[in-house]
């Protein structure tokens, strides 16, 4: 069932493949939207359901394994659509552009879920939402680009959420630590950078699925050998075989993340930018509430506060971005249609 449901997510991504997708492309465009938001919102909700959940059990002392699975299921996964549906076959790119990308993912991965064993899950989920900082930063100091005001007050925003956030989790969770903030913060650094340097490899001619499974393919071979070391591997394996419920999670959980990804991806090739972002904004609100239902938990006004601002400094960056792209694109072709007809004139 587990590589059925993959394999179904990955086929929602093959680009050379126009009937995948024949039953949903029948359907009114509004039904469409409707039936690929709420794929998103179960896959992601049963994903971050299991992740907490996980975390919960006796004696679960392994958030690198939870990278280590994610990871795991993507290789497979995207192995399995590049092979069987899209039938890409060899390599673009060298070999010697994929340690950034695997030192990316690494970090990414595995420190984001070894903060859960020091902050609880709505801190992670807040914090590893909120790339646009370090992007800003890096983009202001390397390429001493200025942003817009909406821009630079929809970081302070998220700034002072995240803030609201840390001091309600400081006070009302007590495994609180403020190295799992430095670990989460951490991985949304190393998530910016992953995505410019996949870029690059793009613009050499290789495909998503390309990088997608070479990345997760060398950045599993380091955490397989770095979890062996450290005892995790065999730590969660051992308590996998004792706890039968655990290792139907960890079943599920390694494989749903992928067709998460997938139909949100096709969200965003057939409707845009802006509806994936509407989408995505409120997801992770439904994650944030669904981990108070689910899991009970110390309550706080600023956890609400700070939810707010982070959210809603997220999607009005998100969307301005995407508003002044389209202006951009718009001016540049109305520049390009000018120049055309003053050319005719000239002629004439």
């Amino acid at each position: 069932f587990f590589f059925f449901a993959s394999f179904l997510g990955a086929r929602m991504t093959a680009r050379d493949s126009p009937s995948t997708l024949g039953w949903l492309d029948g359907l009114p465009t509004t039904v469409q939207f409707s039936v690929l938001s709420c794929g998103v919102f179960l896959f992601f909700g049963i994903h971050n359901f299991l992740q907490e959940a996980m975390m919960r059990f006796d004696g679960f002392e392994f958030g690198v394994m939870l990278g280590f699975m994610e990871v795991f299921g993507v290789a497979v996964c995207s192995f399995l659509e590049r092979e069987y549906i899209a039938k890409e076959r060899g390599r673009v790119a060298p070999l010697s552009a994929y340690p950034l990308l695997t030192g990316c993912l690494l970090a990414s991965s595995a420190l984001s879920n070894i903060a859960l064993n020091y902050i609880n899950f709505p801190t992670k989920v807040v914090f590893r939402s909120c790339k646009l900082i370090p992007t800003m930063l890096v983009a202001s100091i390397l390429h001493n680009r200025v942003f817009s005001v909406v821009e630079y007050l929809c970081a302070a925003a998220i700034c002072a959420g995240l803030i609201f956030f840390a001091a309600a989790d400081w006070q009302l969770t007590p495994s609180f630590h403020p190295i799992g903030l430095v670990f989460v913060t951490l991985s949304v650094c190393a998530d910016a950078v992953l995505p410019n340097a996949q870029e690059r490899l793009f613009r050499l001619g290789s495909s998503r699925l390309e990088v997608t499974l070479f990345t997760n393919i060398f950045t599993l071979i380091v955490m397989t050998c770095s979890t062996m070391l450290s005892g995790d591997f065999m730590g969660l394996f051992r308590l996998a075989q004792q706890n039968h419920v655990l290792a139907m999670y960890m079943a599920i959980y390694t494989f749903i993340a992928y067709i998460a990804i997938s139909i949100h991806m096709t969200i965003v090739k057939k409707f845009g930018g802006v509806a994936a972002v509407l989408v995505a904004t409120g997801r992770k609100g439904m994650t944030l509430v669904l981990s108070f239902l689910f899991f009970p938990k110390a309550f706080s006004w600023f956890y609400v506060l700070g939810a707010s601002l982070v959210l809603g400094g997220l999607l009005f960056s998100s969307l301005h971005r995407i508003k002044s792209k389209s202006k951009d694109q718009q001016d540049s072709s109305s520049r390009t249609k000018s120049n055309g007809e003053d050319a005719m004139q000239s002629k004439v």
